[in-house]
C-alpha cells in the first residue's frame, strides 16, 4: 500500500509528544487526523490549538459521562487520586479504534512514551490497554521498545523511521520539536483535574455524599467554595459560592429545576446556588431575606455538619453568601432568592 494513502488518526492531547507521534507519521507521507477528547475533568482548548499549529483536522468527542462512571467504578483502579487512568486510556483507544473503523482510518496511534508515567504507560499498563479495548495501537515514539503492530507489519508506516524514547525524560522529544520546527507548544504537566489534589477533596466528598451525581453536580463543583449542609432527616444541601462574575454566571447557568440562586439584592457579591440532595418535599422559601452580616465569621461556630432544621439552612446560606462580599460585612443586607425552573 502507498503510504499516500493511508490514514491515521493520532488519539491527541495536544502536548508534545502526541505533536511529535503525528509529525513522524506526517513525515512518511501519512495522512493524519487527531481525536481528542473533552470531559468535567479536561477539555480539549490545547489540542485545538496544537493541531491547528500542525495543519491537521482535529475530532473532538465529549466522553463526560462514560469518565465520570470509570471515576465512580474503575475496573483497574485509580493512580495517585480517584485518576483510572488505565481504565481511561482503554475506553479512549475503544472510541478511537470505533471511529477508525466506521471513517476508513487504517492506524490508530498514541504520543504515548514508555515508562514516562508509571502506572498507565508500563508495559504491563500498556498491555492491559490493549486487552481491555481491542486495538492495535501505533506508539511512534517508543515503537522501536515493543512489539510490531499490524500497521508496520503491512507495511503501513515503516518502523525504522519510529522511535525509541522511554521514560521521564525530554531531552529526545525537545530535539524532536526543533528539527521538525515545533515551536510553541505546552508545558507536560497534566491538565487533568483528576490529578489535582485540592479538586480530588471536593469530588471524593460529592461521591461519598451523593453516589448518584451526575456531570452536573461535577461541573458546579469546579466552581467556587463548596460547603455541604445537613437538613434533620438526613438530606443533604450542595452549597456552592461564586468567588468572581465569571463563576457566578456559570452557577446560574448550571441551575436545575428546585436549585435556587441567592445573591446580594443592593450590593455586588457572590451568587450562591443550593442544591438539595435527595430531599423528599419541594422546598418552599420566603423570596426575600434581611440578614445581619457580621464582620468576622467562625465557621467552626455554624458547626455545619450538625443536623438542623430548613430555617436554619436558609439562614447559614444567607448568611455565608453575605459574608463572602467584603461590602456586606458588619452591615445589615437583603438577599434574592430565585428558585430555578431547569
Amino acid at each position: 500500500m502507498e503510504r499516500s494513502k493511508v490514514k491515521a488518526i493520532v488519539v491527541f492531547s495536544g502536548g508534545l509528544d502526541s505533536m511529535l507521534a503525528a509529525k513522524l507519521l506526517m513525515n512518511q507521507g501519512i495522512e493524519v487526523t487527531a481525536l481528542t477528547f473533552e470531559s468535567n475533568f479536561f477539555d480539549a482548548t490545547i489540542a485545538k490549538e496544537s493541531a491547528k499549529s500542525l495543519g491537521i483536522p482535529i475530532i473532538i468527542k465529549d466522553i463526560s459521562e462514560a469518565e465520570l462512571g470509570l471515576v465512580k467504578n474503575p475496573p483497574n483502579g485509580y493512580g495517585k487520586h480517584l485518576n483510572p487512568c488505565i481504565d481511561c486510556h482503554a475506553m479512549m483507544i475503544r472510541l478511537a479504534g470505533e471511529i477508525a473503523k466506521k471513517q476508513g482510518f487504517d492506524i490508530v496511534a498514541t504520543g504515548e512514551v514508555l515508562g514516562q508515567r508509571a502506572f498507565s504507560q508500563n508495559r504491563s499498563a500498556l498491555r492491559r490497554v490493549k486487552e481491555i479495548s481491542g486495538v492495535d495501537v501505533l506508539r511512534p515514539l517508543s515503537a522501536k521498545l515493543l512489539g510490531e503492530t499490524r500497521a508496520e507489519k503491512k507495511g503501513q508506516v515503516i518502523r525504522g523511521k519510529l522511535r525509541a524514547i522511554r521514560g521521564r525524560r525530554r531531552e529526545e522529544q525537545i530535539e524532536l520539536a526543533e528539527r521538525y520546527g515545533i515551536k510553541n507548544y505546552p508545558s507536560p504537566a497534566g491538565g487533568c483535574l483528576l490529578t489535582d489534589p485540592e479538586f480530588n477533596e471536593r469530588l471524593m466528598k460529592l461521591l461519598d455524599n451523593y453516589p448518584d451525581c451526575d456531570v452536573n453536580d461535577v461541573e458546579i463543583i469546579k466552581n467556587g467554595r463548596v460547603f455541604w449542609l445537613c437538613i434533620k432527616g438526613g438530606a443533604l444541601v450542595l452549597v456552592v459560592i461564586g468567588r468572581n462574575h465569571e463563576e457566578n454566571e456559570k452557577l446560574k447557568k448550571l441551575a436545575k429545576k428546585g436549585d435556587f440562586i441567592v445573591e446580594l439584592k443592593e450590593i455586588n457579591g457572590p451568587s450562591t446556588l443550593a442544591r438539595f440532595i435527595d430531599i423528599k418535599e419541594p422546598v418552599t422559601i420566603d423570596c426575600n431575606n434581611h440578614i445581619q452580616i457580621p464582620k468576622i465569621l467562625s465557621l467552626s461556630k455554624l458547626r455545619l455538619s450538625e443536623p438542623k432544621n430548613l430555617e436554619q439552612i436558609i439562614d447559614i446560606i444567607c448568611l455565608l453568601t453575605g459574608y463572602h462580599s467584603t461590602k456586606a460585612r458588619n452591615k445589615e443586607v437583603e438577599l434574592i432568592i430565585n428558585f430555578s425552573s431547569g
